[in-house]
């Protein structure tokens, strides 16, 4: 059996690795290729294309790389017609996804989508494409299901795969230990994403955000979480820059999480990271201002973060107005969240400084996402996700075998169809 994987972002490149993991383990012998990271490609699969370098947002940046998504549009053409996969795993990455889907779906191979994008809440006449091209539309969270049958698609509601990889991470105790003994102050943790554009777009901000938290809260120690080295060498030149005095680590998201007091983040899936750890956290994504209009524009949720969504009493309310924390209700929200193209370090550090100096005040936050936690935290996406996948393909290879083995022996396929009619005619006649 072989898939063919399309995944473009780190998120993804983490879901494709445990799914694969979990489909090579149910299934042993299975062949997985096609375009993704190096998680998978640990994992077991053969990437035709690293895709590290093509994990862009926004219209610049795709745009100036648009020759190299025309060719890898030709590439998994033209490995679909000489190789035929079985089927086509597509995960998150939808401006590039909907070709391969496209593509797959004219060589008549099933499509299954692991984590589609957010349809339900920018520009859901999208979810025409689910209908088109997707087979099997398996869903992170449990009100995409609904909302996409209702739509005419075939969904199925697996989980989100990032609380797989929570479970069953394994934090680096020797280096909590170091690092709390070494400084035993208060941590603010600053995560300014996983792309270079989103470093580039929103440390500033933070930064300028730890600095009035640090005014008000002297004793605070800060630390930025970066990705990788490159982005650790961003990061540094903009602390450098800006006078901020935090420390930089690269590969440590995880156990300055665990070890933070309070966190100022870049909006993104580390949301479910930073509700797995129940971490107060203030969220933030600087985008231009032609795109912020054109997001509000299109817009049918009132959040971007998914913690927020997830816990909010209405999933598309009347009112869409901006998060804005002096209006009745915003106090419920569990993740304050500020999607700009304006400076809002002010607002963000007041959050984390009322955190910082009222403790009660904070457990009670923590005691909130705890009780989110433990209804959408409990994991299993994976499994659920690989059992699903090999249960159809097995079936749809069992049917084509079916067929094809007649199809070899025209005279046999005829006399089991002749059987099979005096069989029905019998058993008509006797319940005649």
């Amino acid at each position: 059996m072989k898939l063919f994987f399309s995944v473009g972002e780190p998120s993804g490149d983490l879901h494709g690795a445990n799914l694969i993991a979990e489909l090579t383990r149910r299934k042993p012998g299975l062949f997985c290729t096609g375009f993704g990271g190096p998680r998978m490609r640990a994992a077991g699969c053969e990437l035709l294309r690293d895709m590290s370098d093509l994990a862009v947002m926004g219209i610049r940046p795709v745009l100036a790389r648009l020759p190299k998504f025309f060719a890898l549009k030709a590439k998994a053409d033209r490995y679909f017609r000489e190789h035929r996969p079985d089927g086509v795993v597509l995960i998150d990455y939808p401006g590039f996804n909907w070709h391969i889907a496209k593509l797959a779906k004219a060589h008549k191979i099933p499509v299954f989508y692991y984590g589609l994008p957010q349809l339900w809440g920018w520009m859901p006449g999208r979810v025409k494409k689910v209908r088109r091209y997707v087979d099997h539309a398996l869903c992170k969270l449990p009100f995409e299901e609904p909302w996409l049958r209702d739509q005419g698609c075939n969904a199925t509601y697996v989980g989100h795969p990032y609380f797989d990889e929570l479970r069953s991470q394994k934090l680096d105790s020797a280096f909590l230990q170091e690092f709390a003994v070494r400084d035993q102050r208060q941590l603010l943790t600053l995560l300014p994403g996983s792309r270079d554009q989103e470093v580039q777009s929103n440390l500033p901000m933070i930064l300028k955000a730890a600095n009035f938290v640090q005014r008000e809260v002297p004793d605070i120690r800060l630390a930025i979480a970066s990705f990788n080295e490159r982005q650790a060498e961003i990061a540094r030149r903009m602390v450098a820059k800006s006078g901020v005095p935090a420390e930089v680590f690269v590969g440590r998201t995880p156990e300055l999480i665990s070890a933070a007091h309070a966190c100022i983040s870049c909006s993104g899936s580390v949301s479910l990271e930073l509700l797995y750890h129940a971490k107060p956290s203030v969220m933030v994504y600087r985008i231009s201002r032609a795109f912020y209009g054109l997001f509000w524009w299109l817009a049918r949720v009132k959040y971007m973060t998914l913690v927020n969504l997830l816990a909010a009493d209405e999933l598309f309310p009347k009112d869409l107005r901006l998060y804005d924390p002096e209006l009745p209700g915003n106090e419920k929200v569990l993740f304050p969240e500020y999607p700009t193209v304006n400076d809002k370090s002010a607002l963000m550090a007041r959050h984390v400084i009322g955190w910082l100096k009222d403790e009660p005040s904070r457990q009670a936050l923590i005691g909130r996402l705890e009780e989110l936690r433990a209804k959408i935290g409990g994991g299993g996406a994976s499994q659920r996700a690989a059992e699903y996948m090999l249960k159809h393909l097995s079936s749809q290879r069992g049917a084509a075998h079916y067929f094809d083995t007649r199809s070899e022996d025209p005279l046999r396929f005829s006399s089991h169809l002749q059987s099979r009619g005096r069989t029905r005619g019998s058993s008509q006649e006797r319940a005649g």
